[in-house]
């Protein structure tokens, strides 16, 4: 799975990922010299002579032009305190730049599994329940950048430093280091075998309790009217609290594991420097031979011990975030169509007719029909209305003819040009839709006019004139603010209305030859609906437009009325047919 998100990596983070290796491995030869410098300091204040007559010593005593063993006591303690002084300041540099790349990589990661999100057909997302996605753009993607990257550097940085230390201690005292090592590796390995099956068991707890989390929120929020009216509160609060109580459980759990065996090792590693230090002396070890080499180890101990205790403690945060890992890989993987993936299409020729050949459609892939055996022909410019009782095909059949879903059977045509894969976003690139649920950002009503388009390209003279012919003109230049009135999160505070209307002249604002009104005037009033749809039906005699309505009346501007009866089959009709 690292190897999944490490393809997924661009260029320049795989050249950082380098750079920070080499940065560990620097930082680690630091710590390592900073170790090695307190045994000459150590020695050459309990005794100068030794290091002063030391042959390696000799080039830097003539060097510095010492007559004495005296002297060097000073160049010494400078040399240690430089020593531990430039490897803080690596480690500090490398804590940054871990830091700072663990957290790139999360960014490009949640905007790759969003961009992957988006990019996926109408039918995935339809299959999909939102908290899902949201949860796996947000807390998982979170839990992927602590729980699996950050840790992951950390294991490669502090294994790197542990070697080095060990090879350290070894050359200083093979025997004494081997037991030091040996009993440390063992007092790790019994914890991880221990803990392995509960970390397991709590990623998976965190990460499924971590959407429903998401899930209670939105659907909390999404219906906090009823919830109200209905008085409901208290259901959702217990619901909520059964599902966030063992995510919280899970997240302590594992975090208690990660962390606790620090303390019963800091006291093990100081109990087993005693114990040496009291065997040397019992051993009949001189005490002036033994300190520096016994401060050495202990220093060694000191440093070794906390790289020890992270190395442990990413294993087990990996352990632990190893299901959201599998779900965010999962969503990095999700195919995208290359042609989907443009930014500009050209649309595709349309100058004479749509052909919807024998077509069928299930949701469920098998012979449970939604729509069948629909063969109709709509010329350009046609109006064409259609019409049904509730849960007859009509919006379905929009979404196939718009290209959102593919005909289980059949096939769209356009100019003799079968739509496909290949060609559906030059297809879309000639349709505006105006669903009955408008969706409006938390925003402007200049930007939800011109929704999608950076402020600086949007032309305000087409956003005016598509408020116009939406017959919300008015009411914009009424407000304080007019075109730079805010709307409100999904536009709570305008009325349905408005709304609707907003959405009309986003449709009109596309200037688009195809368009789809799917319930658009149902929140209307009679009068209203009736000035908005002459403004509909004063548009270019080249542009197609489907209405989708429940009111017959909403359709006396169509040529052709489409009807869907309760068999899901089609008959097409003129306004005043019955």
């Amino acid at each position: 799975m690292l190897a999944e998100v490490w393809s997924c990596l661009t260029i320049r983070r795989r050249r950082q990922f380098w750079l920070i290796s080499i940065l560990m491995v620097t930082t680690s030869l630091l710590e390592i010299i900073s170790i090695g410098s307190l045994l000459p300091f150590l020695s050459v204040l309990i005794d100068p002579d030794i290091v002063y007559q030391h042959p390696m010593a000799q080039s830097a005593i003539q060097l510095l032009s010492l007559n004495n063993s005296s002297q060097i006591i000073l160049p010494i303690t400078l040399a240690f305190i430089s020593a531990i002084i430039i490897s803080s300041v690596a480690r500090l540099i490398l804590l940054y730049a871990i830091t700072r790349f663990t957290y790139s990589v999360g960014a490009d990661i949640s905007i790759e599994v969003f961009r992957r999100t988006l990019y996926q057909n109408y039918s995935v997302h339809l299959g999909r329940n939102s908290s899902e996605i949201i949860n796996g753009i947000t807390a998982k993607t979170n839990n992927v950048i602590h729980g699996v990257l950050a840790p992951t550097l950390i294991l490669i940085s502090s294994s790197v430093m542990l070697l080095g230390i060990a090879l350290l201690l070894f050359y200083i005292d093979i025997k004494t280091s081997l037991i030091m090592t040996i009993s440390l590796l063992i007092f790790y390995f019994g914890i991880i075998l221990v803990t392995r099956k509960k970390l397991n068991k709590n990623s998976i707890i965190i990460a499924q309790q971590s959407t429903m989390i998401i899930k209670l929120i939105q659907e909390g929020l999404g219906g906090i009217r009823d919830i109200i009216v209905d008085k409901n509160q208290e259901h959702y609060c217990i619901l909520y609290r059964k599902t966030d109580r063992p995510f919280r459980i899970a997240s302590s759990i594992n975090q208690f594991i990660s962390g606790s065996p620090r303390y019963v090792v800091e006291a093990f590693g100081m109990v087993l420097i005693v114990t040496i230090a009291y065997s040397f002396v019992n051993s009949g070890y001189n005490v002036a031979i033994i300190f520096p080499l016994l401060g050495t180890l202990a220093l060694g101990a000191q440093k070794a011990l906390p790289a020890l205790q992270k190395l442990y403690g990413a294993y087990s945060d990996i352990k632990g975030s190893m299901q959201s890992l599998k779900d965010v890989t999962k969503l990095l993987k999700q195919p995208i169509s290359l042609f989907l993936n443009k930014d500009i299409v050209e649309p595709m020729p349309f100058k004479k007719t749509i052909y919807l050949k024998n077509v069928y459609y299930s949701y469920k892939g098998d012979d449970s029909w939604v729509l069948k055996n629909i063969d109709l022909k709509i010329f350009k410019g046609d109006k064409v209305g259609i019409i049904g009782e509730t849960g007859t095909g009509k919006s379905t059949l929009t979404d196939i003819i718009m290209g959102l879903l593919s005909p289980t059977n059949g096939a769209i045509i356009v100019d003799g040009e079968k739509v496909n894969s290949k060609n559906i976003a030059n297809w879309q690139a000639h349709i505006a839709h105006v669903p009955q649920n408008i969706y409006l950002s938390d925003g402007t009503i200049e930007d939800n006019i011109a929704f999608g388009i950076p402020r600086k390209d949007i032309n305000f003279n087409l956003v005016r004139e598509s408020a116009k012919r939406a017959k919300i003109l008015k009411f914009i230049e009424k407000t304080p603010n007019k075109y730079q009135t805010m709307v409100g999160e999904c536009g709570v505070q305008l009325s349905g209305g408005q709304r609707q209307r907003i959405g009309i002249a986003r449709a009109l604002y596309k200037k688009a030859d195809i368009l789809f009104l799917d319930e658009a005037t149902s929140a209307l009033d009679n009068e209203t609906e009736r000035m908005v749809m002459e403004e509909i039906g004063q548009l270019n005699k080249e542009i197609t437009i489907f209405i989708v309505a429940h009111r017959l009346s909403t359709l006396d501007n169509c040529n052709k009325i489409i009807k869907i009866d309760k068999n899901h089959m089609v008959s097409i009709k003129k306004y005043n047919e019955k």
